[in-house]
């Protein structure tokens, strides 16, 4: 840290580029406290989190996405096409449900009331993605809750596979009332994964009919999952569950980093809930409906795999963070945009763009050192005082009397053309 400071000290425009990116996140969380929000204290957590991380790595457990994805395991083919060349899409065909789960987000989706009252458009989507991408790998149904219309999740499926005959088909549900007609008719329309939704606070009776589903479930689709979101401080429940799992035999687990949607925070806050500071990574308004991290769910989630593989659980693990969430969308922003300048790159790991900088007085030697390494092309802002270069001229600067920053881009695409926006600046 002190390393920073002092090069910050000694380099003014670069403290004030720091600053520009620091002051943004800060207004965030102010704005948020100012609405009756509670934030953790920034940083909380942090090295808590990066041990069990190094920890999972060192037992062999995958790194995916710049560490916003963890896996051990068996992956269905859908998390891997999340963020995949392929492509996956998730659609709903109803936003009604049985349930009334507090930390749902679909509140917080554009149209609600209006999908709620009269279905979504699945079709019309379908056919547009079909236009855009007629070779998607994967396609999801969710809701609401699709077996509330048994009918119209068929549909989809039916016509899902006319459009995408190759893509993996999965569907997302609270699995209560799924029954052996049911299944059997999903599974004639294509269905070939099937994710369960289990709560924590259902009572014991419903959760046993979820668990009896998912027994239900095992000899008729190809693969059988849980995807539920991991809250602080039911680690030792989620470990009964998992026994519960294992019992069963599920293939999977998507463990989720648990997340407040913008809506009924007083449910948050009885239960002692803080959300997670910084709120991301890269400070961006980001297209994902499920909101703002909860403080402790990704070092349970990590604590809970940990447990897992030293009790011998034999199901595949998945920990998708919140990061993950949005680095699927930063995939289809950035991908197609990697090419448009000769200083920025598309980078592979978190799917931002990043193009590399340099402040105040270290442009001199920085370009003398860069132009001898063959670096020809530079951007240069005048009021910033930066100098911008391609991220593989970096190692150029290596031992140098300079302080290198890589800056995340995201591309906007608009009606008259795209655009690249300044997301983050970090020191390499």
């Amino acid at each position: 840290m002190g390393n920073v400071d002092a090069a910050r000290a000694a380099n003014p425009a670069l403290d004030a580029a720091l600053r520009g990116y620091e002051q943004v996140e800060r207004r965030y969380v102010e704005e948020l406290r100012a609405k009756g929000l509670a934030f953790a204290p920034r940083g909380a957590g942090a090295e808590r989190r990066a041990g069990l991380r190094e920890r999972l790595a060192q037992r062999g457990v995958a790194v995916r996405n710049a560490g916003a994805s963890l896996s051990a395991g068996w992956l269905s083919p859908a998390c891997v096409e999340c963020t995949g060349v392929g492509g996956s899409e998730t659609f709903s065909t109803t936003f009604r449900c049985h349930r009334d789960c507090y930390f749902c987000f679909n509140h917080n989706q554009a149209d609600y009331d209006t999908f709620f009252d009269e279905g979504c458009p699945w079709e019309e989507g379908l056919e547009r993605s079909a236009a855009e991408n007629g070779r998607l790998a994967c396609l999801g149904l969710t809701g609401g809750e699709p077996l509330l219309n048994l009918e119209a999740s068929l549909a989809f499926l039916r016509r899902a596979g006319e459009l995408f005959p190759q893509a993996h088909k999965r569907m997302y549900t609270s699995g209560d009332l799924l029954t052996a007609e049911s299944a059997a008719a999903l599974r004639e329309a294509g269905l070939d994964e099937i994710r369960f939704s289990v709560k924590v606070d259902d009572a014991p009776e419903m959760r046993g009919r979820v668990l009896a589903a998912m027994e239900l479930a095992r000899g008729v689709f190809d693969a059988v999952m849980v995807e539920m979101p991991v809250e602080p401080g039911t680690l030792s429940f989620m470990k009964g569950l998992f026994r519960e799992f294992d019992r069963i035999g599920i293939d999977g687990i998507n463990l989720l980093e648990f997340c407040f949607p913008f809506c009924h925070w007083d449910e948050f806050a009885k239960r002692g809930f803080e959300l997670r500071n910084p709120p991301f990574e890269v400070m961006y308004d980001y297209g994902y409906s499920g909101g703002l991290a909860v403080a402790g769910s990704e070092e349970e989630a990590l604590e809970l795999m940990l447990w897992a593989l030293d009790e011998g659980i034999r199901f595949g693990m998945h920990y998708c963070s919140l990061e993950n969430k949005h680095r699927s969308e930063m995939r289809q922003r950035n991908e197609r945009a990697g090419a448009m300048h000769p200083c920025v790159a598309f980078d592979e790991d978190d799917f931002f763009l990043k193009t590399a900088k340099v402040f105040g007085d270290d442009r001199v030697v920085a370009r003398l050192l860069l132009e001898a390494a063959g670096c020809a092309d530079f951007l240069e802002d005048a009021e910033e005082q930066s100098l911008a270069f391609a991220p593989r001229y970096l190692d150029a600067l290596a031992g140098a009397p300079v302080t290198p920053a890589v800056c995340s881009l995201v591309y906007e695409l608009e009606e008259d053309g795209g655009r690249l926006v300044d997301a983050g600046l970090a020191l390499v």
